[in-house]
C-alpha cells in the first residue's frame, strides 16, 4: 500500500519503520520545519522495551538510558506513598528512563532509510478517502491508508469527527533537564508530595545525543494549566522556594536554570475517541488515547499502537478488516490505563486537600496486601490487561 503518516514522533516513527519494513511504501508528513524531538524525558516500560527489541532496538536504548529499579514516592515529612521495584515483577524486569532525543535519535536512525519524511508539511485536515489537505490547501491523494500521529493536542481528531472528548487536563508541569553527576538516586524515579497541589519528580534518563557521555535526569514539577500557560519570574521563584522545601538535595540544581525560558511546559489531554478509525484513516498514539502522564503510559502505548496496527494490516487482505482487528486489540489496554489514570490524578494533581490525606494514608498499606500489590506492579509495568486478572 502507499501509507501516509502525519507527524513524526514515537508513534510515526514506529509506524513508519514496522510499515516500511513490511513491504509498504511510506511518506511522513510533518509540520516542524526542522526534525526535534518534542516533550520531556520518560519511563520506558516492559511494553515499550519489548516493542522495540522487536524492532532490533532495545540494545540501542538501553544503552542511551538507564534503568530504573524502583519508583519511591514520600510526602515532604518523610512518609511513604509509593515504594514498587521492578524486580518483584520477576524475569530481570526494569524500567528505562530516556530523553526525548535519544529515542528520536535511535528511531529516526532507522527510519531514515526506510521512508520519506517531508518538513515543513502542516496538515489540516484529512478525508475518509485518503486525502490530506496542508493548512494552505495543497492537496496530497492517491493513499490507501493514512496514519494519524499528531500527539495529544491533534488538529486532525475534529476534521475527522471521531472524538468523543478531548478536553485539557485542567494540571500540567513545568519540566526541564538536569546534569545527573553525582546523583545518588539512579536507579530510582523519585516523587514527593506536599498534599495534592504540589508534586516533584526526578528521572534519571540516560544521555542526550548531543552531549556525549554525560547523564541526565529529568525533573519535573506540577502546577495547575493556568499557571503553566503563565510562567514568569514570580512563578519560578515560588517553584524554587517549593523545591528548596521538598527537597533540598535538589535545590542548587534547579538554581542554575534561572529564567522562565530555559523551563519547559507540559499541557496535556483527556482524549477518547468513538472510533479509532474512520474510512481510510485511522489514529494512533496521543492523537487516539491522550492521557494524564501519571502513569508514565504515552511512549508505550504509541510504539504497542504502532506494532499492533502494522500487524493488523499483514493478518488482513481488507483495509476495513485489518483496522477494525487493529482497533480490538488495543481497545481493552487502551480503556483500562484511560480508566486509572483519571481516576488517579486527582489524587496526586487537584485542589482537595482530602484527596491527598487520603492517598497518603491508604497507598502505603494497600500496596503491602498480596493481591493489590502485584496488581499495582502490574499497572506501573504497562502490562495490565484486565481488570480482575
Amino acid at each position: 500500500m502507499h501509507i501516509a503518516i502525519v507527524g513524526y514522533g514515537t508513534a510515526g516513527q514506529a509506524a513508519a519503520i514496522f510499515l516500511a519494513r513490511a513491504g509498504h511504501r511510506v511518506r511522513v508528513f510533518e509540520q516542524s520545519p526542522e526534525l526535534r524531538p518534542v516533550g520531556a524525558g520518560f519511563l520506558l516500560q516492559p511494553t515499550g522495551l519489548g516493542v522495540l527489541d522487536a524492532l532490533g532496538l532495545g540494545a540501542g536504548a538501553i544503552e542511551r538510558g538507564a534503568r530504573i529499579a524502583r519508583l519511591h514516592g514520600t510526602t515532604r515529612h518523610g512518609r511513604t506513598v509509593m515504594d514498587m521495584r521492578y524486580a518483584a515483577l520477576g524475569d530481570g524486569a526494569f524500567g528505562l528512563g530516556m530523553t526525548r532525543g535519544a529515542l528520536f535519535d535511535l528511531l529516526h536512525g532507522c527510519c531514515s532509510g526506510l521512508a520519506e519524511v517531508r518538513l515543513g508539511a502542516r496538515i489540516g485536515a484529512v478525508h475518509d478517502d485518503g486525502t490530506l489537505v496542508e493548512a494552505g490547501g495543497r492537496a496530497h491523494d492517491g493513499f490507501d491508508l493514512v496514519v494519524v500521529a499528531d500527539g495529544a493536542h491533534s488538529a486532525l481528531r475534529g476534521t475527522c469527527a471521531v472524538a468523543r472528548r478531548d478536553p485539557l487536563y485542567p494540571w500540567g508541569a513545568m519540566w526541564c533537564l538536569l546534569p545527573a553527576d553525582d546523583w545518588p538516586h539512579a536507579e530510582v524515579l523519585g516523587q514527593r508530595y506536599d498534599g495534592t497541589r504540589a508534586m516533584i519528580g526526578v528521572l534519571p534518563v540516560g544521555r542526550r545525543p548531543d552531549t556525549g557521555e554525560r547523564r541526565w535526569l529529568t525533573f519535573y514539577y506540577s502546577l495547575p494549566g493556568d499557571e503553566v500557560d503563565g510562567f514568569d519570574g514570580a512563578a519560578l521563584e515560588r517553584l524554587q522556594q517549593r523545591v528548596a522545601r521538598l527537597w533540598p538535595e535538589l535545590a542548587e540544581r534547579t538554581r542554575t536554570l534561572d529564567a522562565p525560558a530555559r523551563w519547559n511546559r507540559a499541557r496535556y489531554r483527556d482524549v477518547v475517541l468513538r472510533r479509532a478509525w474512520r474510512g481510510r484513516v485511522v489514529f494512533i498514539g496521543d492523537a487516539a488515547h491522550g492521557m494524564s502522564p501519571q502513569l508514565g503510559q504515552g511512549a508505550n502505548m504509541a510504539l504497542l499502537d504502532a506494532q499492533a496496527l502494522a500487524a493488523a494490516l499483514a493478518a488482513h487482505a481488507r483495509l476495513d478488516q485489518a483496522l477494525e482487528a487493529y482497533a480490538r486489540e488495543r481497545a481493552r489496554h487502551v480503556a483500562i490505563y484511560q480508566c486509572i489514570s483519571r481516576w488517579l490524578t486527582p489524587l496526586f494533581q487537584s485542589r482537595s486537600r482530602l484527596l491527598g490525606t487520603l492517598r497518603d494514608a491508604c497507598f502505603g498499606p494497600l500496596g503491602r496486601w498480596p493481591y493489590l500489590r502485584p496488581q499495582m506492579l502490574k499497572v506501573l509495568a504497562g502490562t495490565k490487561r484486565s481488570w480482575w486478572r
